[in-house]
């Protein structure tokens, strides 16, 4: 699993009814890199393709049960690490570092509903 792959699929994850557009765009990459890219994570059973409910010219992608699996798996042991870290601080240095990790994630995404997703923080949104 390479890194791109990894962000794609937290891409995924947190904004339901991605596109490929949308990926390509989110990475920063030629649509045809988000193809390829993608090619690989459905070869692994990572990500499922569907056509869209609504406009069937488009595709949207979707995390498949592994992929869900393995971002949740990460996410969990980002969280764990973080809290063992932050319970070696004082509560007005975790709430600093939390901010400016805060601020940092939404100047990196603006386009995130939350900046905790970008972090790794919040739970993805209900689908």
């Amino acid at each position: 699993m390479t890194l791109p792959q990894y962000r794609a699929l937290v891409l995924i994850w947190t904004r339901p009814r991605t596109t490929l557009s949308d990926l390509a765009t989110s990475l920063d990459v030629h649509p045809t890199s988000a193809t390829r890219l993608v090619d690989r994570l459905v070869r692994k059973k990572l990500v499922r393709r569907a056509e869209s409910p609504t406009d069937r010219r488009q595709t949207e992608l979707h995390l498949a049960a592994a992929g869900r699996r393995l971002v949740e798996r990460v996410t969990d042991r980002r969280r764990a690490e973080l809290a063992r870290i932050t319970s070696r601080m004082r509560a007005a240095e975790v709430a600093e570092v939390t901010s400016a990790l805060s601020a940092f994630a939404a100047a990196a995404d603006p386009d995130a509903e939350s900046s905790a997703e970008l972090l790794g923080w919040g739970a993805p949104p209900a689908r």
